[in-house]
């Protein structure tokens, strides 16, 4: 049984049809990967999955139980937590704060220490800057919050949509790098981004999206190296 698994989705906005039954399964333990240009549907896919949009047909499972249909934070509490496109971080609220806020569905609250502690671990710059208000952070320090703050909501599948938009390529890198390490530690991901090639590089399996519809899903070694794939999603001719 898959950790998470997407059936037939289709989801609208509006009269649009944004997602055309989208199937696609992250096994526990895995980096996924969703490729596809601007329009896609790749934050449609993530969006719909985190109860932000419902779909008006299909199922979306979390270890074989329905979470379609449930409001977002239910689909938080049942283990799904999304850093969103964009980071939106709390402006206005220092690193701390906001990190508060990414632990709002959890019960067991004696174990936030802990998870602070993990956070900072994982992230030193947040920890030297924890008092700081998140609007006066550079953008690689913001989408590191952004992450932390997810990440406090301890999920079993963390989805990550775009978190190397607007970054220097150092930064990138960097920001990569800590996703195979969350990764490594127990945390499932899958990940919308735009940066294919680096997309491919962590992750194990891919699906590529077209106006809303799987077109091709295999492991990312074998996407990397198809011709198709090169020409169109890593500038190649």
């Amino acid at each position: 049984m898959a950790l998470l698994e997407l059936e037939d989705v289709h989801t609208y906005y509006g009269a649009i049809h944004a997602l055309r039954g989208v199937s696609l399964k992250v096994e526990e333990g895995e980096i996924v990967t969703l490729i596809g240009s601007n329009g896609a549907g790749k934050s449609t896919t993530l969006r719909t999955i985190s109860g932000l949009l419902r779909p008006r047909q299909g199922e979306i499972r979390l270890r074989g139980k329905r979470i379609d249909g449930h409001k977002p934070h239910e689909i938080v509490e049942m283990g799904v937590s999304q850093s969103p496109e964009g980071r939106r971080v709390f402006a206005r609220m220092n690193i701390q704060e906001n990190l508060e806020m990414g632990a709002f569905a959890r019960k067991d609250r004696g174990g936030l220490a802990a998870e602070y502690d993990r956070i900072y671990d994982l992230f030193p710059r947040l920890r030297e800057r924890r008092l700081q208000n998140a609007g006066t952070l550079s953008g690689g320090e913001q989408q590191m919050l952004a992450i932390g703050r997810a990440l406090m909501a301890a999920p079993r599948v963390l989805l990550l949509d775009e978190p190397s938009m607007g970054l220097a390529p150092i930064l990138v890198e960097q920001i990569f790098d800590i996703i195979r390490t969350i990764n490594e530690r127990g945390t499932t991901v899958l990940l919308v981004e735009q940066n294919a090639l680096m997309a491919l590089g962590i992750a194990r399996r891919g699906y590529i999206l077209q106006t809303g519809e799987v077109v091709l899903s295999d492991s990312a070694a074998k996407l990397r190296t198809d011709p198709a794939v090169r020409k169109a999603y890593l500038g190649e001719d």
